[in-house]
């Protein structure tokens, strides 16, 4: 097959790009500018573009597919050729659904928790080298590419995203793979550009339960009540099975997970991330794997890259990087370091960079939040503010937001810079939640706070 992408620099678009590049597929693409890792990963497979921009004469009716990135505009040259020729046009999700109608497919959906879940569920299959396709929104320990796609694998296991499919297609991601096997982690607001209402949001849900495959299965959180309430009113005729977190203790900051034959200890900790776990088993479960199979190859997992990602560690400190941004997030995963490491001083440190944390209404989400950290920095970038076209967010409006009396606010990179490494790390817990850089903090320089 003939395959043109269109925004192919994407972290998402590019990983397809890679995976049918693998399978033997004659692959082009096109984008307006492409940042690493994907130039080099798309340079090192021969699939980077001659030159940046958009060329129409790249569409030719030889094309067998376009596969349309979010990254693209409705106007975008290739996409009006394309349409103009006729040649079919698929959405990320569309495709994807395309290369597995033939499969058994496994979806990860929820607000939170999915990536992480995915990773665990992979992670453990790779261990017991049980083959499957895939497809996960982080780059994993062990494995070369994000997709990966072939003709004989049964299983595909697919990280399911409730954000949108492309600039002409308005469905969330999720709607379009029809699982056979479903689970569903969380429900938490998120996403207000897209989904200004907190029901309309909790709607998208409810149709994602509804697309499972007749006979098929849900496996869903029932702490979280939102998603209670969405499985068990679908009356789509599925399998309902709920799960919920399991026993745990920590010692000496280190998790053990209370197992029939012990307790086990495991590397990734917090209660959300063990309640991640048990949706995991579940549906390792599903695809074969025994209860002690998945419990020998879930010690040694380490956890998906950005999500409680190690960065330093020394004696008596450590500090640790996450994608955290939406509120359910940062309040989970605070709580979650704050427990691992009670006698350490904990310093949360948030940047509020995503659409929706820098809309001073859905700022009031984040009440409490953080509350869990002995010290409480937030960061954001006026600039940010600007380039998102947003009214712009007052230094008032945060404090009130979170609700806490000595949070510490910067809205300049090198103040929030000069405050880090001006502090002594001795005997605390340094945990940066972002989507985002701070305006530009080197990570790596972290390593030297700390050790």
């Amino acid at each position: 097959m003939n395959v043109h992408f269109i925004a192919i620099g994407g972290a998402a678009m590019h990983n397809l790009a890679l995976a049918l590049h693998n399978k033997g597929y004659h692959v082009t693409g096109s984008d307006d500018t492409i940042f690493e890792p994907s130039k080099s990963r798309l340079q090192a497979k021969g699939l980077l573009p001659n030159a940046f921009g958009w060329f129409p004469n790249k569409i030719t009716s030889n094309l067998d597919a376009i596969v349309l990135g979010m990254h693209a505009k409705e106007d975008n040259p290739e996409l009006l050729k394309a349409q103009e020729l006729g040649v079919k046009i698929y959405s990320y999700p569309e495709f994807l659904y395309e290369q597995s109608k033939h499969k058994t497919r496994v979806v990860i959906g929820g607000s939170h928790g999915k990536t992480t879940i995915t990773s665990m569920i992979l992670h453990v299959m790779h261990y017991h080298d049980k083959d499957v396709d895939y497809m996960v929104g982080a780059q994993l320990e062990g494995f070369d590419v994000m997709v990966k796609l072939t003709e004989e694998n049964d299983f595909i296991v697919l990280e399911g995203d409730e954000y949108l499919s492309s600039p002409i297609d308005r469905r969330p991601k999720f709607h379009l793979y029809k699982p056979n096997i479903a689970l569903l982690s969380g429900i938490a607001w998120d996403h207000i550009n897209v989904f200004p209402t907190y029901e309309n949001y909790v709607e998208q849900f409810s149709i994602f339960v509804d697309s499972i495959v007749s006979g098929g299965s849900i496996n869903f959180n029932e702490e979280d009540a939102e998603v209670k309430r969405v499985v068990e009113a679908s009356n789509n005729t599925i399998r309902k099975i709920p799960y919920q977190t399991p026993q745990y203790t920590v010692v000496n900051g280190e998790t053990l997970l209370e197992t029939p034959e012990g307790d086990l200890p495991i590397e990734v900790f917090g209660k959300h991330n063990l309640n991640n776990l048990a949706g995991a088993k579940w549906i390792c479960q599903h695809m074969g794997i025994q209860e002690d199979e998945f419990y020998e190859a879930i010690a040694t997992f380490k956890g998906a890259s950005k999500r409680l990602e190690k960065i330093a560690e020394s004696s008596n400190s450590v500090a640790y990087k996450d994608f955290a941004h939406s509120p359910s997030k940062v309040e989970a995963t605070t709580k979650a370091v704050k427990e691992q490491y009670e006698n350490r001083t904990l310093v949360a440190c948030l940047e509020l960079h995503t659409y929706s944390s820098l809309n001073a209404e859905f700022l009031k989400e984040y009440k409490g939040t953080l509350n869990a950290a002995d010290v409480a920095v937030v960061f954001y970038s006026p600039h940010a503010v600007e380039i998102k076209k947003l009214d712009a967010v007052s230094h008032e409006q945060i404090a009130d937001a979170f609700q806490r009396e000595d949070l510490i606010i910067y809205t300049n990179p090198d103040d929030f810079k000069n405050y880090l490494f001006s502090q002594k790390f001795d005997n605390k817990a340094l945990l940066l939640m972002s989507s985002g850089n701070y305006g530009g903090l080197d990570f790596d320089a972290i390593k030297g706070l700390i050790e």
